[in-house]
């Protein structure tokens, strides 16, 4: 309704001024943005309401009274699409022309098609998005999972909303815990290869992290042969970065493969290897112009005592950085090589106290993009059993659950008796698997811990993926049977058929959904599409089953109820592109 909400904004502001030039009022005072048109909980109190709370202090009147002010003034002119509307206490509530406001609908979705929901409040803002981040010692677990869906998903409305993204993903391919993996590899893996022992290249590679702490356990001396091992990486052993270079191709070649598998896109590749030294000469410009400082053991520290953080070291005795200090230098490379508006790192919330550093130390060193950076923050995805363990061996793989969630998939269309309409059952499964693991994953608040359910989250009822993708499919098997009615498929839709206040209720949905959009972009924040589709889905299922559509008495309200459920299809398939969840036309 955000069209209509925009031109109520605009008249009730005009009246507002008017009336406080009357008063004695500052009319500058009366500010669009303190506006609130809301949706009422009841369909007979109108279609809109707009509460006069924010202004009845400058205006020294009762919020009542202000409305009534309000009402006196608002019938002399209506805005486009407004039948009529009451007073009631704080409230102006607003009734639109259901005929007028359906139409309208009606055009705006066979105009936009794919683009209907898509605005331009971002238009031309470069925004980057960094995401998934893998280390090159294990496979893609469930958490990366849920990092990765709200990555894509965030870049997808971004796009939508009119912002030039670009997707980074910064794999970290160094350190200890992957020297770790290669001293296992060097003295239990005896050459062998992923394809010696039939395993996708990744897991084997996260194998040898896993039997490697099991060397740990029964060898005390394995931890200094891993250092010994990343000393001589540092120094550039041939023989030690040929083993790298090996292991870090079956992983990331592994990695990849699952982002296809995904539907996870990125622009750019970064590996650590290639940025970690590039901090260094930031933290020594930065000592030199005294934002930092130098202790009696020749380590260099930030004080962050003055803004509620702690000091913090960012370069050790020896001269090497930590992590904080890569990511500076890793900060200043991206925004050299290409000059954003906004920069988003989407990671778990572990690292909150991480970013507050980060994006502090660059704001000292005189970076004014810093204030631009954004930590997207969110909660730990768990199983019922409990936490993950990646040096246990008790990480639940990405392609292992994906392998899991198609497996239930499949069994649920063999139970219902399904395979012959399905068709393709392995490429059907696959995508209902999707639908389940990206839906349910981005279904929460993303700043919520959450656990995930793999048999919870394939329910083909309720709030889930596979409820959606059915509803959608559902449609889809309505317009193929609409191919073989000629009294109904040559025929237009009008909306003055649309009598019913279930029919209403879905334009009314339809019509909010640019608005979720628009917020779910500024907000970086996808469940508000998730939940917005699980109401548009329920709405939908209830039309559908209290009213005939195709077999409606009169061919004329059947032609205008197959165009209502057009424009259902057509934002479930603009909502599930934005959440990367697989669109089934059979189901």
């Amino acid at each position: 309704m955000v069209v209509f909400k925009e031109q109520l904004k605009q008249r009730i502001v005009q009246i507002l001024k008017e009336k406080a030039k009357q008063k004695g009022i500052d009319p500058e005072g009366v500010r669009e943005e303190n506006l609130v048109v809301e949706n009422p909980p009841k369909s007979d109190l109108g279609d809109l309401a707009i509460p006069f709370f924010p202004f009845a202090r400058s205006f020294r009147m009762p919020p009542a009274a202000l409305s009534a002010l309000v009402g006196e003034s608002f019938g002399e002119g209506l805005p486009l699409g407004v039948e009529r509307y009451n007073v009631v206490g704080p409230y102006l509530n607003i009734f639109l022309k259901r005929p007028f406001v359906t139409e309208l609908l009606f055009q705006k979705v066979r105009q936009e098609g794919d683009r209907f929901g898509s605005s331009d409040i971002l238009r031309s803002k470069k925004i980057m998005l960094e995401f998934s981040s893998p280390n090159t010692n294990k496979p893609l677990h469930l958490g990366h999972l849920r990092n990765d869906a709200l990555g894509e998903s965030v870049a997808r409305i971004l796009r939508f909303s009119g912002a030039v993204v670009r997707t980074v993903d910064l794999i970290n391919d160094r350190g200890i815990h992957i020297c770790k993996s290669m001293l296992a590899y060097k003295e239990l893996g005896g050459g062998r290869t992923p394809e010696d022992e039939g395993m996708k290249s990744d897991h084997f590679v996260g194998k040898y992290y896993v039997l490697y702490n099991e060397l740990a356990k029964r060898d005390p001396e394995a931890e200094d042969r891993a250092r010994a091992l990343l000393v001589k990486w540092e120094e550039g052993d041939p023989e030690v970065r040929s083993l790298w270079e090996k292991m870090n191709r079956w992983a990331v070649e592994g990695i990849k493969r699952t982002y296809e598998r995904t539907g996870i896109h990125f622009d750019q590749f970064t590996f650590e290897s290639e940025v970690y030294l590039k901090g260094k000469e930031e933290i020594l410009k930065g000592l030199s112009q005294g934002i930092f400082y130098r202790e009696a053991d020749g380590s260099i520290w930030v004080n962050l005592e003055d803004i509620g953080l702690d000091r913090k070291v960012l370069l050790r005795s020896d001269g090497t950085s930590i992590y904080v200090t890569q990511d500076i230098g890793t900060a200043i490379s991206r925004y050299n090589d290409w000059p954003f508006d906004t920069m988003i790192y989407v990671v778990a919330s572990e690292q909150n106290y991480h970013f507050k550093v980060l994006f502090s130390i660059l704001e000292r060193l005189g970076y004014g993009w810093a204030k631009n950076l954004y930590h997207l923050s969110y909660g730990m995805v768990n199983l019922p059993e409990g936490k993950m363990k990646s040096r246990e061996g008790t990480v639940v793989d990405a392609d292992d659950l994906l392998d899991e969630l198609a497996e239930m998939a499949r069994e649920e269309i063999r139970g219902k008796e399904r395979e012959e309409e399905v068709g393709n059952i392995e490429e059907t499964a696959e995508k209902i698997a999707l639908g389940a693991l990206h839906y349910y994953l981005l279904q929460p608040s993303p700043s919520k811990d959450m656990v995930f359910n793999p048999r919870e989250s394939l329910s083909f009822t309720g709030n889930t993926g596979p409820y959606i993708q059915y509803t959608g499919a559902r449609i889809c098997s309505m317009m193929r049977k609409l191919e073989g009615m000629p009294r109904l498929k040559e025929r237009q839709g009008e909306p003055k058929h649309l009598e019913t206040e279930e029919e209403w209720e879905l334009v009314k949905l339809l019509f909010d959904f640019p608005s979720v959009v628009e917020l779910s972009a500024s907000t970086y924040n996808p469940s508000l599409v998730a939940n917005y589709l699980y109401e548009i889905s329920k709405s939908f299922s209830r039309y559908y089953h209290e009213h005939p559509i195709l077999y409606a008495e009169d061919p004329q309200v059947a032609a205008s109820r197959v165009e209502l459920s057009r424009c259902v299809l057509q934002v479930l398939r603009n909502g599930m592109y934005l959440l990367n969840i697989p669109f089934l036309e059979v189901m």
